[in-house]
Order: C-alpha cells, then structure tokens, then sequence
C-alpha cells in the first residue's frame, strides 16, 4: 500500500505521501515487491500526480525503471467525500472528481478501484443506497471501455455482503477482502469466504485486534492460516496488497520485512 514506507502525515496510519511518493519506487524494489496500491486522499485530491499531466507521465517513467505495477487504487478520497451522502451540486462536483480518477488512473494501469464503504463512507439508509447503485451503474461503458473494476470494501456481515455485491454486474464490480478489518468485527473468515468468495477480486492484508486497531500481522486476532487456505479453496488468483501497521520508531523499511517474513509460511 503506497505511503506505508514513508514518515506518517498528518499522524494518519494511511494516506498519500505528498514529500515521498517518487522515494517509494526504490524501496519497493528494494524489497523485492514487484506491486503497489496507489492511495489517493480528498484533500489536494486535484494536485496528486494520478490527475496531473506531468505527474502521470512521471508515475508511469518510475514504473518502467523499477519494474513496479500499479494495478490497483485505493480510495480513500470517496469514504472521506461520499457522493452517496451528498445532493445537488455538492454530490455532482463529487460525482465528476469520481469519473476524473477513473480516467486517469486507467492512464497508469490502475485496473481495480477500491470503494471503501467503511468509517464515513458507510451506507447508512436505503436514500444513500439507491444514490450509490444507479451512480456506479452509469459508469459502466467507462469501467468497460478502461478495463478496469470498482471494488467495494464492507462492513457487512456476510449474508449482507452477498446480497449487496449481487445488486452489481459482476464482470466490473467486486469485493476488496480486508482480512483486518474482518476480525475486527468479529467475522469468520471462513463463513465470509464461503459465502461471496467468488466476488473477491483484491485482498489486503492487515491484522486488528476484535474492536481494536490495526497492528503487526500475528499479533492481533486475524486467523491468516484459515484466511489462505480458504483463499486457496476458491482458487484466488488476485493480488494480496499490504496494509500492514506502521512502525513505531520510524523503521518502515523493517517493518515491511518483519511482515514479509511472517507470510512466507503460506506464500513461498
């Protein structure tokens, strides 16, 4: 996930590193990662390289020197600036910086765009659910043109999740597995998987305690051996993003690497 090998900004465990974001390239190499999820924040949402013409074609040069893929996109932007609780022109200037990022993330490869309906962006009455499905429905010629998918990340119960990921044509749109922010609340990844792992296109991979906060992959109550192994049950084939807690002291280059080394049992 970019930003989690750069200082903290602003004390927020995630957001884009506006002083480090080119640095990033070299690192993730360096830690032999040949992937990164692009994050993308409200605030100065219009000068992040991703909707610049001089910063997209930068993005795109440091992804050919250090052989770094940018499939994927999380954003943060639209949980903190929900179209689907907005009216009038608030909710069409949100609709249009929406469309905005579709174009030009596809312009660098971005494939998958996370929605995160979570926190500030969670859907809280039948009003907001109607606005978000005929929305995102109308950009389907744009998501079929780019080839790209939108990603939802919930915090629905199962049966919940199934029922609102089939209201969606599946051939653009899915689910983002967020393996920390299910235990979390107390899933089991088991009955989850079970039950709308077929519309699972992107894992992050993060560990909370039940209730808590997120911290060091093994030390809070994310079960990641039954996690993989129904991963595997499936046959999940996508990408596995890390959004793994931040160091403490600084170290993130390290912290990436205590993390990396507590994934091999199940990835090499």
């Amino acid at each position: 996930m970019q930003g989690r090998l750069s200082p903290l900004y602003n004390n927020k465990i995630q957001s884009f590193p506006k002083y480090h974001w080119r640095n990033e390239f070299k690192k993730i190499r360096e830690l032999k990662i040949n992937m990164m999820e692009w994050t993308l924040d409200h605030k100065e949402i219009i000068k992040n390289p991703i909707n610049t013409i001089e910063g997209k074609k930068e993005i795109v040069d440091l992804k050919n020197k250090y052989k770094i893929d940018i499939n994927s996109l999380t954003g943060d932007c639209f949980m903190q600036k929900p179209f689907w609780k907005q009216k009038g022109k608030k909710k069409d200037k949100l609709i249009n910086i929406f469309k905005q990022v579709l174009q030009n993330s596809s312009k660098i490869g971005v494939k998958k765009i996370i929605l995160p309906l979570v926190d500030n962006g969670s859907v809280k009455n039948n009003q907001q659910l109607k606005i978000l499905i005929s929305t995102l429905k109308k950009f389907i010629p744009i998501l079929k043109k780019n080839k790209q998918e939108i990603l939802f990340e919930l915090n629905f119960n199962p049966t919940k999740a199934l029922s609102f990921i089939k209201k969606f044509d599946k051939n653009y749109f899915g689910i983002n597995y967020d393996i920390g922010n299910s235990s979390s609340l107390g899933f089991q990844s088991k009955d989850e998987i079970k039950t709308y792992g077929n519309f699972i296109k992107n894992v992050h991979i993060k560990d909370r305690h039940f209730k808590g906060t997120t911290v060091r992959l093994g030390k809070g109550d994310a079960d990641f051996h039954e996690v993989f192994i129904n991963l595997k049950k499936i046959k999940y084939n996508g990408n596995f993003i890390l959004q793994t807690a931040r160091a403490k002291k600084g170290q993130h280059k390290k912290e990436i690497s205590i993390n990396l080394n507590y994934l091999k049992k199940w990835f090499y």
